[in-house]
């Protein structure tokens, strides 16, 4: 199983393979796709989805679902429920196990006099995170540019986190990451699951519990956001589709913090992907199954795994890969996913995977037809 550290970071004393990916924010002229001129569209606020479904009434898999296909113009409109007209025997969908933590943390600067919110993203070897402070707002909360180079926070119940240094370290303009050393009182995941709450922007302006970011299928604590491309999934969803002969892959990608405000591209994140799945992956391919990932968390780690020829191999570390049209997709045939903001990397993952002229056409219906987009909206699912 091949396993990679984070850059500036070695495993076992050995120095970081990086053959598996690229790092963005080391390279950005290396990755110029051109979606910002087709798809730089404003959101109207409307169209942000400010609450969960079950606010209003209705159940998880009851939100929109947009279909389309590379191979015809027809785009079907329905509800996620029916997903299962549009996949068939021996279809794959991959699926990112990763649960949510209680990420966001009220914090109180050196001098006392100051209280900020600290988010905790990514976990790195040898304990350290990498963190990112903001301002509290009335709903969520902002970016903060201070220099915090040293600085130790207070963090409720008696812990601390100290910052040390901008992550990575290499970057020029004001940085949104620090790198930290956590200490609380108890294990982590106990700690956060006791002092902190869900981390959310200003589009949703009510705070709702811990269990409402959680996809049904969730096996590992670790992510700071939701990998919300599979929320909808209801159990029973879940035993329908498997009746169909319709096969699920899990692999675990923990996301770390998005990137709503500057639209960068992601940072480094923990992936791992085991034997078993890979072996599914390359059986359901082999016999004409179509792998569909749930979410661009099950594309990046898919393609950090995938050689040229489309083969998925076990795997387990830190991926900076960034899925452009200039790089291709090699394992990936299909994708579920939710509506991404203007100018996002993600749109490059999407046009990568289904072409300029198919995903310009989707969101202008998707924007004429009225879905909501972010983490509690509706969804697309973009076949071959």
């Amino acid at each position: 199983m091949k396993t990679i550290a984070p850059h500036g970071f070695a495993l076992s004393g050995k120095a970081p393979d990086t053959s598996g990916y690229e790092d963005w924010s080391l390279a950005p002229e290396r990755h110029s796709s051109t979606l910002d001129d087709a798809l730089d569209f404003t959101l109207a606020p409307e169209l942000e989805a400010t609450e969960p479904p079950e606010a209003r009434g209705d159940s998880r898999d009851d939100v929109r679902l947009m279909i389309s296909a590379r191979s015809t113009p027809e785009i079907i409109h329905t509800r996620f429920s029916e997903i299962g007209a549009a996949l068939r025997a021996g279809d794959a969908l991959v699926i990112n196990t990763s649960g949510v933590l209680n990420a966001a943390l009220k914090a109180t600067r050196a001098d006392g006099q100051r209280e900020i919110e600290l988010h905790l993203s990514t976990r790195l070897p040898g304990g350290f995170w990498t963190v990112e402070p903001r301002t509290p707002q009335p709903a969520g909360s902002a970016p903060l540019s201070d220099d915090f180079a040293g600085e130790t926070l207070s963090l409720p119940d008696g812990a601390t986190a100290t910052l040390h240094a901008p992550y990575p370290a290499s970057v020029t303009t004001a940085p949104r990451l620090w790198l930290a050393t956590i200490r609380a009182p108890q294990p982590l995941h106990d700690y956060l699951e006791r002092n902190g709450f869900p981390i959310r922007y200003g589009y949703v302006p009510q705070f709702w519990p811990n269990s409402y970011y959680q996809t049904v299928y969730a096996t590992e604590m670790g992510s700071a956001e939701m990998p919300s491309a599979g929320r909808a999934f209801t159990r029973t969803l879940m035993a329908q589709l498997v009746a169909r002969g319709v096969l699920f892959a899990p692999l675990i990608l923990h996301t770390g913090v998005s990137s709503l405000e500057a639209h960068e591209p992601p940072y480094e994140e923990y992936y791992r992907v085991s034997s078993a799945t890979a072996r599914l992956i390359n059986t359901a391919h082999a016999a004409g199954g179509r792998i569909i990932a749930v979410g661009t968390t099950a594309v990046r780690t898919l393609e950090t795994v995938a050689d040229e020829r489309g083969e998925v191999h076990p795997g387990e570390g830190w991926t900076g890969l960034v899925v452009t049209p200039e790089r291709g997709i090699w394992a990936v045939d299909g994708l579920l996913t939710g509506l991404h903001e203007p100018r996002s990397s993600h749109l490059a993952m999407l046009e990568a995977l289904v072409g300029r002229e198919h995903l310009t056409r989707t969101y202008a219906a998707a924007i004429e037809r009225r879905y909501l987009w972010h983490e509690f909206g509706d969804l697309h699912l973009m076949l071959p």
